[in-house]
């Protein structure tokens, strides 16, 4: 029994990753694993087994979808250039010593079990048909999770959106229908390098032109993407699933309004190379009312000198103050490490669901107004909050910014996540050893 895909959002998009390294049938066990190393990354290095089992579950999923499978190199080449980015990110998060608690893992396990429509003991049976322990399960989940974690944190820093930029847009006919519509996407990528030839800006252009043709003479989309994309949904058919116009990148939203179902669009240009999209379904959305919160807290990081048994003492002692009627504000003020708010006694301000990490919104939405928070923690280090308001608002001058904002970051994040990992690989020591 094939587990079918999750549901969007923040933990959606690596829940779907997750799937993607599940082993998927028992007779994968049967693969012999080689020790040999196909490719060195930095320190790190990915093993031949790593390669042949992802090969494997890949394979497994496209002859579920019925999608031919692509000749073995062009596979083999697809699944190296995604093991060498993970590898790349995970690298990345052990050096910012981003942790994923279990707790975490645990939440994200219960939203996969949930969105398939069952109950664990039912799920975790599925998994052990399919040939996968739930520790694997896990470990899998907790990879993806840092991944996410350290790409959302390091991209979302090299995206600056300036009030100016927020007032344009709250000007423009697309902020006038906030009600922004859902696209259901394909998506090919064929990828520049970081400082690309003339010759080389040609040849990916006329490859691109060329895939335009075939696929509007009715080729297979999902085998294209297979075979020629670069873009991270490549290894599922170039499937990006239901986005929000708000959530697209600028360029992706722009053709996609274009687009009648079924239609596939010309080749465009970005700094990440030429896409192509394809336009499966459109469906309109209402307008939502915004749940906001607005918290306080204290941060106490981790460090060589202060581990995660020292943060979370010290921040044990702090909350009996608070308890035993200290001033939370004056507290803030004298021990948290988070500089963005400790002059404001720790007030983060009104916030919108998916402005903060999923660690820490989740215990902001389990706490009730005017409780402190048993320490808890995050990929920035230790907190306790304390929720002082909630408010329902609908397009409020001060919601709409803020949902601006993120709207305005969201466009740009996918088209700036692709450069920082091309960046990434410029700047890494990489040796394909096959």
């Amino acid at each position: 029994m094939m587990l079918k895909p999750t549901v969007r959002s923040l933990t959606a998009a690596l829940l779907s990753l997750a799937f993607a390294l599940l082993p998927l049938q028992n007779s994968q066990a049967e693969i012999q694993m080689l020790d040999r190393v196909v490719a060195v990354v930095d320190n790190k290095v990915v093993a031949q087994s790593d390669l042949d089992q992802r090969m494997a579950e890949v394979g497994h999923r496209l002859q579920q979808r019925g999608i031919p499978m692509p000749p073995r190199d062009v596979l083999q080449k697809q699944i190296l250039d995604q093991l060498i980015a993970e590898t790349l990110q995970l690298g990345m998060a052990e050096r910012y010593g981003v942790v994923v608690p279990d707790e975490e893992v645990n939440n994200a396990a219960a939203n996969i079990i949930q969105s398939n429509n069952m109950d664990q003991a039912t799920f975790f049976e599925a998994l052990a048909r399919e040939g996968t322990t739930v520790n694997e399960f896990r470990e899998n989940l907790r990879r993806q999770i840092t991944m996410q974690h350290i790409s959302q944190g390091l991209v979302t820093r090299r995206i600056r959106v300036t009030e100016q930029e927020i007032s344009n847009f709250l000007k423009s006919a697309d902020a006038q229908v906030w009600a922004s519509p859902d696209y259901h996407l394909g998506h090919i990528l064929i990828a520049l390098p970081g400082s690309p030839s003339a010759e080389g800006i040609t040849a990916a252009e006329e490859k691109a032109q060329s895939l335009y043709e075939q696929l509007s003479g009715g080729a297979n989309f999902a085998e294209a993407a297979i075979n020629h994309s670069s873009g991270p949904s490549a290894l599922e058919g170039g499937d990006l699933g239901w986005r929000k116009s708000s959530e697209l990148p600028t360029l992706f939203a722009n053709v996609a309004a274009t687009l009648k179902a079924g239609e596939v669009s010309k080749p465009q240009r970005s700094q990440a190379g030429f896409h192509i999209l394809k336009l499966f379904e459109k469906r309109e959305q209402n307008k939502e009312i915004v749940n906001q919160t607005r918290a306080r807290h204290i941060l106490i990081k981790t460090s060589e000198i202060v581990d995660d048994a020292l943060a979370k003492s010290r921040l044990e002692d702090i909350r009996q103050q608070i308890l035993d009627g200290e001033d939370f504000d004056s507290l803030a003020k004298q021990h948290s490490e988070d500089i963005g708010s400790r002059m404001q006694g720790g007030d983060l301000g009104w916030a919108s669901p998916g402005m903060f990490t999923p660690a820490f919104e989740q215990v902001m939405n389990q706490s009730n107004i005017d409780d402190v928070s048993e320490p808890f923690r995050s990929q920035f280090g230790w907190h306790i909050l304390q929720v002082t308001g909630r408010r329902a608002e609908d397009f409020t001058e001060e919601a709409l910014r803020a949902r601006a904002r993120n709207m305005l970051m969201s466009r740009r994040f996918e088209d700036e996540m692709q450069v920082w990992l091309q960046e990434l690989r410029d700047e890494a020591f990489i040796e394909i050893k096959i």
